[in-house]
């Protein structure tokens, strides 16, 4: 049985972010006939609740069997919303092919014996199974017995297989056996058809049950609202289809140019071929010619090419690509290349903008993967299959209206129990039972949720912040922490020289200033910047990263195509050739040809290249990068013993420093620089200084801290520049507070027999001279002062660092994150797994970045603000035309107020439902209900009108320094409620009560004589006809009483009391009264209802179905009104939004957040060991368990029973406090 349910169950995607379980069942035919059966008996309902729940279907009308025999597999998400989804297994037969196959089990069907197709196929039926889930293809292994992608190539193949399993190209055979196994290589978005997009909407079950609302509504007369809702509802249904087809379209219309790409292709058989796109396959031989949009995603194995990435960073910069080296190892190519194999791959959707064939034919790549599978697919497939939103108020709403509709099942047994009493007809008990039921749950609570978004978005467009998932707005009214990128989006996008320090007989000469307007002199230094970039020149104009052009500039030199007269080398004509310009210092040097790139990779930290000097005959070896990473690659005697040093004293001032170093390459032929490997060409460098740029703050950057700081708004730094360089920005622009302490936290791999290690060191600043600032790190005896361990001091670590932590002292991380602000040199993947960590501590999250390698952290932030217009920011859910961070505090202003409107709406609606939901049920006991134009007044004149406005306030200008109640279930919302339904009960009851006691009371529906002849009594200025007529429900006498007369006007008026009492204005919106049109609603339905309350028009009193009453009791309604505003909105605004009075309770009950970040905030300031500094801690035991190396810390400061450090002890008062 175990074994059994072991097979039933599988995972795919094991370990990626869209993991999923699958089940397998096989349909049972006369399951099937049965649910048929019962769907025509209970008219369609139950099909109708099996496509909201797939997975009944499944459980309804299939048995549970083994994956290999199912016919029907049940997919369940494995995060915590667990969703269902159901899919058919379909079988492909490779006997549809035009050739004869081979049945033989033992021959394979393709020559790649990594792929999968051969262990899928089953022989000798020539058939595998296979389902398609979110626009990818898995088949069935019948060796490893899971379900497995194909479109791709295995990764377990080598360097070695890449190049001669597939180099010379599959044969037509093999490429029609992968087209069929693998579908075709295109990226389709389809068009939803319009009546498919309705049905999908008019299904939801709110609408369901709002058709089932008005229908009934509509039987019983009651039509002017029931087509004021139906208006409303078709118009939003309209405009939702409208803007899920505009998407659809754009999408399609986006990847469409894909499909339709010319290609040549190489194949075994008949060499050269042109086709489209749409036929490539997994190891293809994609041929090269030029300029081309990438297709599919290709590891690139001959020549070179230049390609802009901007549809994946976001940046449009030509990157260098590189062959896969052909070795004759067996590690796996990724392996092979590391962290950097993507130098070696093309991306689908790229532009190939330049070609560089290696001298043995064209540039040739290998189909890596197709379709959906590709870069490109990948971006689409995140935008049609979002990531669901957790966010607490959607889930508590929901919660609120399942309460709200078990309320009105109790209203419908309440119903039924007083008209069966009562002796009435089952149709009309039945009628009026249901009636009551629809009571509770408004119709138009969608449309009014939604109107707070709309109004949010339409200003948010003002300000050019566009939003492509609107749902996300409320979720960033909740945001307390902000992490931002420092290049481009809080510093300036553009770097300026500032100088070069270089270096001579191992020691640091004399800075070159370049605003001195002094020529850069001729030496090795001026040659690495002349030549180690990754420009090209492209129609004549050079173009790259902004940061090589910069530094190309300060040399004066030129670049132009290889021409005859430097062709002489045996070089290829593709290569690059750099010469002295007109405005250059005089050189011996005629001109520098680039033979080869090792390009730059945020990873590796560094690019290298590989050089000729006109004359010379051996090479040079170039190589810039991060200082701390490039030394590590020189001859030490070459590395001036202040390196560190003079390093600190840049980056502490907030330059960008970039190290050069070169060596001499003595090579016997050119052709053999192709093969060279990265690792020979990178060692035993010669250091040759330092280049110093500037990277000014954007004059926003520090307004826009300060507005956050002053909201309590963390902000946080994630860069992949220098540390030291990213710790004085930080500084600079406020996001550490002057006077607080910086600690770097530094974390070592273990090695050998040393454990894992983490070293604290204080950052301090120390003045020297006059006015000249030198910053140093020290490691003395000093620590973060007693008197403000609160949040005085801020951690900063490297990605390396993270890493370590991450990996070996996770325990630690969270403690490290709640004061962490600076985390430099991070990788694209470290920037969304901090983020992601930030989340697990319960922080809600925006991130902000200019789409350069921030893609991933945009798409994992509760809020993500690309300031890229570039294609990448189709990921990012809000998109600022305005390139500064400027869009964080606009964002998060609409947030609130989006998030507070949608609170408003909620609560009004609820106690709408509410008040006449009671009401109703007073009427009811006496067999009455109120009338249609009496419900009308209530519905259309105030709450349609008043809903579509109440949101339309604006955003406050200041942000306060908390945020709103991220929760409809809280004690302050649910006592609003709670307490506003008991003031409504003791007012309606009381008057429905004290009307009865009245001497001129009569009860109308059963002694109308007694009535009619008494009316003269009633009546004050007008005189009423005895033919009494209306529109009740039933009957007349079931709507015209005097209860009704006297609660219709107390419940119109408390309807528009509750919208005034909830919608607030400051702290997060702007006063109520700069709403006009909202203002002018309730003012208007204030007075109309007063009017209809004293007025003695015959007309109205007809139309309404009131009796008339005596001035007095007029008066006493409208008093007893009034008093209930006047109690209420005490309670609401005095006790129940009261921030202070609810801060002191919380504190005089012990109450404490639960938020994982404020938890650690407390245990933190309670701990006095905390934080360390300057001390190092190491990995104990293989265990995340921690001790102290006592050469760091004094012995008073151990505690007594710790100074013998045994085998299974662990520090005790630094670490077991978690």
């Amino acid at each position: 049985m175990e074994e059994r349910s072991k097979d039933h169950r599988a995972l795919l995607n094991s370990g990626e972010e869209n993991e999923l379980e699958v089940f397998g069942y096989r349909t049972q035919n006369l399951r099937r006939v049965f649910c048929l059966i019962a769907s025509v008996l209970t008219c369609g309902s139950l099909q109708l609740v099996l496509y909201w729940r797939p997975q009944w279907r499944v459980w309804i009308t299939c048995t549970p069997c083994s994956l290999q025999e199912a016919d029907s597999l049940l997919l369940r998400t494995t995060d915590e919303f667990q969703r269902y989804t159901r899919k058919k297994v379909i079988c492909l037969y490779l006997s549809s092919l035009k050739f004869p196959i081979s049945k033989n089990p033992e021959q394979p069907l393709v020559a790649d014996h990594h792929s999968i197709i051969n262990h899928a196929v089953l022989k000798p039926e020539l058939k595998l199974r296979c389902i398609q889930v979110q626009k990818i293809r898995y088949v069935w292994d019948n060796l490893e017995k899971k379900f497995q992608k194909v479109g791709l190539l295995e990764d377990s193949n080598s360097c070695y297989d890449i190049h001669h399993t597939f180099g010379l190209g599959l044969t037509s055979e093999e490429q029609e056996i992968r087209r069929l196994v693998c579908g075709p290589n295109t990226i389709e978005v389809e068009i939803q058809p319009i009546w498919k997009l309705l049905v999908k909407q008019v299904l939801n079950p709110f609408y369901v049950f709002q058709a089932f609302t008005l229908t009934l509504w509509l039987s019983q007369g009651y039509i002017e609202y029931s087509v004021a809702i139906i208006i409303l509802s078709v118009l939003f249904i309209i405009l939702s289809v409208y803007d899920l087809r505009q998407q659809s379209v754009k999408l399609h219309d986006l990847v469409e140019d894909h499909n339709k790409v010319q290609v040549t292709i190489l194949t075994k058989d008949k060499g050269l071929q042109e086709l489209e796109s749409c036929f490539l396959v997994p190891g293809d031989i994609l041929v090269l010619p030029g300029k081309l949009s990438l297709p599919c995603d290709a590891i690139l194995i001959d020549g070179s090419c230049v390609v802009n990435e901007g549809m994946l960073t976001g940046e449009s910069i030509p990157v260098t690509k590189t062959p896969l080296p052909d070795t004759e190892n067996t590690m796996t190519w990724k392996t092979h290349s590391s962290e950097d194999y993507r130098k070696h791959v093309l991306f689908c959707g790229t532009e190939v903008i330049q070609i560089k064939p290696s001298g043995n034919g064209p540039v040739r790549a290998v189909v890596l993967q197709t379709g959906y599978n590709t870069a490109k697919g990948d971006l689409v497939r995140s935008i049609l299959y979002p990531r669901p939103l957790n966010f607490k108020l959607y889930s508590d709403a929901f919660k609120f209206i399942v309460f709200l509709a078990c309320l009105g099942v109790v209203g419908f047994f309440y119903a039924l129990g007083v008209y069966i009493y009562n002796g009435v007809p089952p149709k009309d008990t039945a009628t009026m039972a249901l009636l009551l039921l629809t009571v509770t749950v408004p119709p138009v609570l969608p449309a009014a949720l939604t109107t707070g978004i709309v109004y949010a978005q339409k200003r948010l467009k003002k300000k050019k912040i566009f939003c492509i998932s609107p749902q996300r707005i409320n979720m960033c009214g909740q945001i307390n922490l902000v992490c931002f990128d420092k290049t481009g989006t809080l510093t300036e996008d553009g770097l300026d020289l500032w100088g070069t320090v270089p270096t001579a007989d191992s020691c640091f000469q004399k800075v070159h200033s370049f605003a001195s307007g002094k020529v850069l002199p001729w030496s090795p230094l001026c040659a690495a910047m002349a030549s180690c970039h990754s420009l090209i020149l492209l129609d004549g104009t050079i173009q790259g990263d902004p940061l090589d052009l910069k530094m190309f500039e300060g040399t004066a030199w030129t670049m132009e195509d290889c021409n005859v007269d430097y062709c002489n080398f045996g070089i290829s004509d593709s290569n690059i050739i750099i010469k002295p310009g007109p405005n250059a210092s005089q050189s011996p040097v005629k001109a520098i040809t680039i033979l080869r790139q090792f390009p730059f990779s945020s990873s590796l930290q560094r690019m290298s290249v590989v050089a000729q000097l006109a004359g010379e005959h051996h090479l040079r070896v170039y190589m810039k990068g991060a200082p701390e990473m490039l030394a590590k690659f020189c001859k030490s005697q070459t590395v001036p013993k202040n390196f560190l040093h003079e390093l600190t004293i840049y980056t502490m001032q907030g330059f960008r420093v970039i190290a050069l170093a070169y060596k001499t390459l003595k090579m016997g032929m050119l052709s053999e620089v192709k093969n060279l490997a990265r690792e020979k060409v990178e060692s035993e460098l010669t250091f040759l200084g330092l280049l110093i740029m500037e990277n000014r703050l954007k004059k926003e950057t520090k307004p826009v801290l300060k507005e956050l700081e002053e909201a309590r708004i963390r902000t946080v730094m994630i860069t992949g520049d220098n540390l030291q360089t990213a710790i004085t920005v930080a500084k600079n622009s406020e996001m550490i507070p002057q006077g607080s302490q910086v600690i770097l936290v530094e974390a070592s791999e273990p090695e050998g027999t040393v454990p894992a290690s983490v070293s604290w060191k204080l950052v301090e600043n120390q003045e020297n001279g006059a006015g000249d600032q030198e910053t140093y790190i020290n490691i003395g005896k000093s620590s973060v002062p007693d008197g403000g361990r609160g949040s005085c001091y801020h951690f900063a670590m490297s990605g390396k660092s993270y890493q370590v932590i991450f990996q070996h002292f996770n325990n630690l991380l969270p403690r490290i994150l709640v004061n962490g602000t600076i985390f430099a040199r991070m990788s694209p993947g470290q920037k969304s797994s901090l983020v992601e960590e930030f989340q697990k501590l319960n922080y809600c999250v925006g991130m902000c970045g200019d789409g350069a390698n921030d893609c991933g952290a945009l798409k994992m932030a509760h809020a993500g603000i690309s300031l890229s217009e570039q294609e990448a920011s189709v990921a990012s859910p809000f998109t600022s035309k305005v390139a500064n961070i400027e869009c964080v505090p606009h964002l998060i202003k609409e947030g609130r107020a989006a998030l507070v409107s949608s609170f408003g709406v909620f609560k009004y609606l609820t106690m709408y439902g509410l008040i006449q939901f009671i009401g109703t049920s007073l009427l009811y006991w006496q067999l009455q209900l109120f009338g249609n134009y009496q419900y009308l007044m209530q519905d259309v004149a105030i709450t349609l009108m008043v809903c579509l406005t109440m949101s339309s306030t604006h955003a406050h200008s200041k942000l306060a320094p908390y945020r709103p109640a991220g929760q409809l279930l809280s004690p302050p919302l649910l006592l609003s409620i709670f307490l506003n339904i008991c003031f409504t009960c003791i007012v309606q009851i009381s008057a429905f009560l004290f009307v009865k006691q009245q001497p001129w009371y009569c009860e109308v529906y059963k002694y109308s004589e007694c009535f009619l002849t008494n009316q003269s009594n009633f009546s004050t200025n007008v005189s009423l006809e005895r033919n009494w007529t209306g529109n009740a429900t039933l009957n007349p006498a079931s709507v015209l009483s005097f209860e009704s007369t006297t609660l219709w006007p107390i419940t119109t008026i408390n309807c528009i009391t509750v919208a005034f009492i909830f919608s607030k204005g400051r702290p997060f919106r702007k006063p109520i009264y700069t709403n006009y049109l909202f203002s002018f609603l309730l003012i208007s339905a204030l007075g109309l209802t007063i009017f209809i309350l004293f007025s003695d028009f015959q007309v109205i009193y007809q139309g309404m179905e009131f009796i008339p009453t005596i001035t007095s009791w007029r008066v006493s309604i409208l008093v007893a009104a009034l008093i209930q505003f006047c109690v209420a909105f005490f309670v609401e605004d005095g006790i129940l939004q009261n921030r202070e009075l609810w801060l002191m309770i919380k504190k005089e009950f012990g109450f404490y957040s639960k938020s994982q970040y404020r938890t650690w905030q407390k245990k933190l300031a309670e701990d006095p060991t905390w934080p360390p500094t300057n001390r190092t801690d190491y990995l104990g035991n293989g265990k995340n368990e921690v001790y102290i190396n006592l050469g760091y810390e004094s012995s008073e400061h151990i505690p007594k029973e710790k100074q013998e450090y045994g085998g299974q002890t662990i520090e005790q008062h630094f670490w077991t406090r978690l």
